[in-house]
Order: C-alpha cells, then structure tokens, then sequence
C-alpha cells in the first residue's frame, strides 16, 4: 500500500496534537500516526496542574484526547500506528507505517518524544502516578511539606532534589557510586542545601507501598551491602530520557544524547521539509507547554517550506 499526503506528523503528545491543530487550520491536510503511546507521556500522569487553561488541573489522559479532538475538528486525520523507517533521500519523503504501509509526504513533522530511562523496579510501574515520578517540575507540587527521594547523580538529579527541597521537608538523594558526575555547581548546591541528605554507594532495592502509593524505599549500600528502609511518599527517577529517534539514524543530524537537532530558533532539520518538535529535540525544558509550542512553530515552518517550494 501506498498513499500520498502532503503533510505527515509522526507521533502525538502535546508537540504532535499542536503542530496538527496549526498545520489543518493551514490548510496542509495533516495526517497523523499515533505512536506506540499515543497521547505522550502524559498519558502515564494522573493530574496535570501546569498546563495554562485548566484552572482546576486535569488528568493527563483527559488532557490528550481534549488535544486530539481539537485537532480533529480542524480536519486532522489521527490513525493509529507506529513508523518504522524513513527515507528522507528523495523528494517526497517516504515513511514505513508498522511495516507495510507506505507513506509519501512533502513535509513530514516529527514529534515522536522521548522516554524516560527507569531503574526497572516492579514498584516504578505498580506506583506511577502514585508515588512514582520521572518530572520533579511536573509532579513536585503534590508533594508540598512531605519527604520524598531523587535518584541519580548527574546534572538532572541535582536540580530535581534542589527544585525538590524548595517544596518538600526532606530530599534523600540517592546516588549510586562515591561520587556525582553533575557539575561542580549543581554538586555543592545539593551538598549545602540541608533539606538534602545523600546517600551515597547506594541503589534502590525496592519500593515500597500500599494501595493509596508508595509509602518508602528500600536501599542498599551495594559497598557494605547495609541496607535501610526509608519513610516517604514520592520516588522521583531522575538518570535521563532517550530520545525515540532509533529509526532516523544517518539520515537527521543528532547530539550525542541521539536528541535530533533543529537550527536555532525554528523547527528546521537538517533535511529540506522535515521539521521536529517536543521532547524528540528539547534536552532542557521537556515540559507539555514548551512541546506545545515547538509544535506551534514545526507547523509553521513546514507551511511556510510548502508555500516557498510551491507545494502549497
């Protein structure tokens, strides 16, 4: 099978929904494949408080599908399924959706995200959006006045404990060797905050819960092989997101971090006609209303592309 399109949006999420409400009112006649996870990370949060519009807060799911018909009623046309390869060589671009149908688009718009790396604990999974976090700026507020820990060493799990300990009365920082690899900056701010205790030499053994969330963490110091349970109510996981990016190798430009990179101040590749948006090229902010709007601008840019090479 095979169709041709003009516009092609790969991936949903707050980035995707956006770039799609901006590129129908535009007149492109997006399509749009969903992904493995449509609707985005948020669709793993239960309440979303930072997103301007909802003054009472809504939960995450609720929040896609409000998106996703938003962009549906400007004629976008949503489908479930995943792409697999690409080839942006030629003029259309082709995109393999699940392996078999083949798509043809002049512009194409990829908004495929990024995934937070976990420790691969079975509480990560039984506690999310109970306890268990992987966006301090997200999720911190919920945790007001309460004792919560932060895993991880680099630059990421410094500013998480300090954004942390802003709000809550006690960070256990837990950091699995004798040393951080954050910088020496975000290092003593961590050391010198005293709502931040450290626990150095150590890993997360186990979380633990209860049928209203996580209620404590089990740890290890994997050089004394001590270990001590710790009082808390939320686990936020802080060593990094991969980029969904695997199958854009040797075709898009990307960092070390395999984030895609855009030129400054636009949604532009290094390829004519292929634009990305949200996480998929944020390494700093990652937050749903900066998707948002890089997706404003990814649609943007590919209209104005279309129109300067007459296929608009």
């Amino acid at each position: 099978m095979s169709e041709k399109i003009k516009c092609l949006i790969i991936g949903s999420g707050p980035a995707g929904y956006t770039a799609a409400i901006y590129a129908s009112r535009a007149g492109l006649h997006p399509v749009m494949y969903q992904g493995g996870q449509p609707g985005g990370q948020l669709t793993t949060t239960t309440e979303v408080d930072n997103f301007p519009g909802y003054p009472n807060g809504i939960d995450g799911p609720a929040m896609m599908i409000d998106l996703e018909n938003q962009a549906k009623r400007f004629g976008t046309d949503v489908r479930y399924g995943m792409a697999t390869k690409v080839d942006f060589t030629s003029s259309p671009k082709k995109v393999w959706i699940d392996e078999s149908t083949e798509i043809e688009a002049d512009a194409v718009i990829i908004a495929t995200g990024a995934s937070a790396k976990w420790l691969g604990l079975e509480g990560e999974t039984k506690f999310n959006g109970l306890g268990v976090s992987a966006c301090a700026v997200c999720d911190g507020f919920f945790y007001r006045n309460q004792t919560v820990a932060v895993v991880g060493a680099g630059d990421t799990a410094a500013e998480e404990a300090s954004y942390l300990a802003n709000l809550c009365t006690k960070v256990h920082l837990i950091v699995r060797r004798g040393e951080m690899r954050a910088s020496l900056i975000m290092q003593e701010r961590v050391k010198n905050n005293p709502k931040i205790e450290i626990h150095w030499n150590s890993e997360t053994e186990e979380i633990l819960g209860d049928a209203n969330g996580v209620t404590g963490i089990r740890i290890v110091n994997n050089v004394t092989k001590a270990t001590e349970e710790i009082a808390l109510t939320g686990f936020f996981v802080a060593i990094g997101h991969q980029p969904n990016t695997s199958i854009f190798k040797g075709q898009l430009e990307m960092d070390a971090q395999e984030y895609l990179l855009t030129e400054k101040g636009s949604a532009r590749t290094n390829i004519e006609g292929v634009f990305a948006c949200g996480d998929v090229q944020d390494t700093i902010y990652r937050q749903a209303i900066t998707a948002a709007g890089s997706g404003c601008m990814a649609a943007l840019d590919a209209e104005r592309w279309l129109a300067a090479n007459n296929l608009h």
